[in-house]
C-alpha cells in the first residue's frame, strides 16, 4: 500500500503548489499527518510562549489525484485512523472565546490507552479520532490551512472520521488534496480553540462523482451533512440552508415553499465550530428522504 509521509507539507491550500504525492483514483493508501503544532510539544514543561512553532496546521501534501479533473467531485472514504500515542492541549490567556477568564498559561499531555484519552488521573474520555484539516485547492487565491471554506481546509467537522465520507468540488486539475491536524477528541464548536491535538495515519480511498457540488459534504450512516463556511454564524447558516434548498428541490422535485417546509421539518443545523477565521456549520439531511443514494460514482 502507498504511504505518504508527513514531511511534505503545505500550510495554504493552493494551485500555485507542486505536488508532493500522485495517486490514482480508486487505489487505497495511507497519509501520515503532523499534529497542528507540528509535533513541537512533548512535554508539559514547554508553553505555547516557550516554543516556537514553525507551522500550524501543517497539511501532508498536495496530492496530485490522476484522473481527476477541474469541475468533478471528489470522494473520500475514510478508512481508518490511527491515532499516536499521546495528543496535547494547551491554554493561554486570551484563548478561545473566553480566553480572558484563563488564569495562566499551561500545557496538558495526554496519553491514549486503548479506546481512552487519559485527560487526567479521575477523567477518561471516550476516543474519537477525527480529521480537522482536509481539503483540495480552492477556485481562487490560496487560503491558509488555518481557515475553512468551499475547498474544506480546516473544518473542524467532528463527523470527518472513520467510517464516513467526504465530498468536495474540485477546482483544478488533479485537485492538490490534503489533510493533517487530527484530533484525538473533540467536542462540537472546538469550544476553547482546540481538540486533543494528535499525530496519526489516516487510510484513505479517493473516487470520483457525476454530481457537482458548490461546498463540502459529509455522508454519514443518516445522513447526508452540507458543510458550510462563513464570517459569522448567520452567513455561513444561510449559505448551508440555501444549499440544501435548492438540493431538495431538485432531487425531489418540489416548489420552494414545499423544499423550505421540508427543510424545517426534517433537517438539523449543527455547529462544527467557532474559532477558526471564518465559522463553520453543518446542515444534516436524513438519507430517509432519499429513495436512493444521493451521490453517484463517475464511471471511469
Amino acid at each position: 500500500m502507498i504511504y505518504l509521509e508527513k514531511n511534505r507539507f503545505v500550510t495554504s491550500f493552493s494551485s500555485a503548489h507542486e505536488p508532493a504525492y500522485t495517486v490514482t483514483l480508486g487505489e487505497t493508501f495511507v497519509v501520515e499527518t503532523h499534529d497542528c503544532y507540528s509535533g513541537v510539544f512533548k512535554s508539559e514543561e514547554q508553553l505555547r510562549t516557550d516554543v516556537e512553532v514553525p507551522f500550524i496546521n501543517p497539511a501532508t501534501g498536495p496530492i496530485y489525484i490522476e484522473g481527476l479533473k477541474a469541475g468533478d467531485t471528489l470522494r473520500v472514504e475514510i478508512l481508518d485512523i490511527q491515532l499516536d500515542e499521546y495528543g496535547v492541549m494547551m491554554l493561554y490567556p486570551g484563548m478561545g472565546p473566553i480566553g480572558e477568564l484563563v488564569p495562566k498559561m499551561d500545557t496538558r499531555i495526554m496519553p491514549i490507552v486503548g479506546d481512552k484519552v487519559i485527560f487526567n488521573e479521575n477523567i477518561r474520555l471516550p476516543l474519537r479520532p477525527m480529521i480537522g484539516v482536509i481539503g483540495v485547492a480552492p477556485e481562487g487565491e490560496a487560503v491558509s490551512t488555518v481557515s475553512p471554506g468551499n475547498h474544506g481546509g480546516n473544518m473542524d467537522t467532528k463527523y470527518i472520521t472513520t467510517g464516513n465520507t467526504v465530498y468536495f468540488p474540485v477546482f483544478h486539475d488533479g485537485g492538490l488534496f490534503g489533510l493533517g491536524d487530527l484530533h484525538a477528541a473533540m467536542g462540537d464548536g472546538e469550544l476553547n480553540g482546540s481538540g486533543v491535538e494528535i499525530d496519526g495515519k489516516v487510510t484513505l480511498r479517493l473516487t470520483k462523482l457525476t454530481e457537482k457540488i458548490t461546498m463540502p459534504f459529509v455522508e454519514t450512516k443518516d445522513s447526508y451533512m452540507v458543510i458550510s463556511s462563513g464570517k459569522t454564524f448567520e452567513e455561513a447558516t444561510n449559505r448551508g440552508l440555501e444549499t440544501v434548498v435548492t438540493l431538495l428541490q431538485e432531487k425531489l422535485s418540489l416548489p420552494f415553499n414545499e423544499a423550505y417546509r421540508l427543510l424545517s421539518a426534517t433537517c438539523d443545523l449543527q455547529i462544527s465550530q467557532i474559532v477558526n477565521p471564518l465559522m463553520t456549520v453543518r446542515v444534516a439531511i436524513p438519507k430517509s428522504l432519499f429513495g436512493e443514494p444521493l451521490f453517484k460514482l463517475a464511471s471511469k
